[in-house]
């Protein structure tokens, strides 16, 4: 098959869109496949509209010459890819990360609602936000297939989008083999992603500093912008990993903690719960006491082992080979 790859982002650029690009890329490669990606790079400079006309300009040459089109991101390349699919009669299939919309909200708001809470409720949207919404809507409902990595977002976005069930599927994130856990020095909370507002940096900032205050030994440390491979070394030698977002759909740093038998603290806002539920630490994110309860409970040695244990005792794995093979059943079934 010929297959396009639309992301906004890709290595060496970092971030998890960037890396399931590359991935899917090698794996569809393995198969014998002829993939191309096609992501920005110096029209990201451009402003925005701008950005997105020149970016269909760009992808013409390869939809003609492709059989499907797998796109990672609604936004950045969602506009032009849908309309250059449509316009050429291409299949073209859109995997849901996170969610642009709320993510613009809170950012521009400064309110920390969770996304499912953000969609009962309906805020108050600014004029940039209902447009992104509309055009968010158009790419969903004109996309030949969706796929979503938990069925906790799914559901959320069928209901609030209304999107045909029937054209929206579930691919989950890649699970790795277990790697080492090297062990740790001191009792260090990793923390690790893009510095937004939903991450709830700020809160758990001040948590640490309250819980230092009944347990001297434990540190948190906040890494951003790093390599992969930064990354997972990080991972390796740290105590535990903490990430208490406001919502996170399926994060990456929690199954690479995983890979790496570290226990986590993790939001219960996450698509993630029901599969993790009985290996993990689950907090209210907006709860500032009960985060730094947990913490505490995680920092002592036998629930540390306990957890630990846990965490080691599961092996569930979902390869890029089985994550590029169900892309292409869905293909088959379009």
């Amino acid at each position: 098959m010929k297959i396009l790859i639309c992301t906004g982002i890709f290595p060496p650029d970092i971030g998890g869109p960037a890396q399931y690009a590359k991935n899917l890329r090698e794996e569809f490669i393995r198969e014998k496949h002829q993939v191309k990606v096609m992501s920005y790079k110096f029209e990201k400079k451009l402003p925005s509209g701008l950005r997105h006309c020149f970016y269909f300009l760009k992808i013409i040459p390869l939809v003609l010459r492709t059989n499907l089109i797998i796109a990672l991101d609604t936004f950045s390349v969602g506009l032009p890819v849908v309309c250059a699919a449509k316009i050429f009669r291409r299949k073209i299939i859109f995997r849901i990360g996170g969610d642009f919309l709320w993510e613009s909200y809170v950012e521009r708001s400064g309110n920390l609602m969770p996304l499912k809470k953000f969609y009962e409720t309906a805020p108050i949207l600014s004029v940039k936000e209902k447009i992104i919404f509309s055009l968010t809507k158009f790419v969903l409902r004109n996309s030949t297939a969706l796929v979503f990595s938990t069925s906790w977002q799914k559901e959320i976005f069928e209901k609030n989008y209304n999107l045909n069930p029937k054209k929206s599927f579930i691919i989950e994130n890649f699970y790795g083999e277990k790697i080492a856990n090297l062990g740790f020095k001191e009792k260090k909370f990793l923390w690790a992603g893009r510095p937004l507002r939903l991450k709830n940096l700020e809160n758990l900032k001040q948590v640490f500093v309250e819980a230092k205050k009944e347990n001297g030994d434990i540190k948190l440390e906040i890494v951003s912008g790093v390599s992969q491979d930064e990354l997972m070394q990080k991972i390796q030698n740290c105590y535990a990993v903490i990430l208490p977002s406001i919502s996170d759909v399926s994060p990456n740093l929690i199954l690479e903690g995983i890979m790496a038998n570290k226990p986590f603290i993790l939001t219960k806002e996450t698509g993630l719960y029901g599969k993790l539920k009985d290996i993990g630490i689950f907090i209210d994110p907006l709860d500032g006491e009960d985060i730094k309860k947990k913490v505490l409970f995680l920092a002592d040695d036998n629930n540390y082992k306990e957890y630990k244990e846990r965490v080691a005792n599961f092996n569930f794995t979902h390869s890029w080979k089985q994550i590029a093979g169900e892309f292409l059943e869905i293909y088959k079934k379009l």
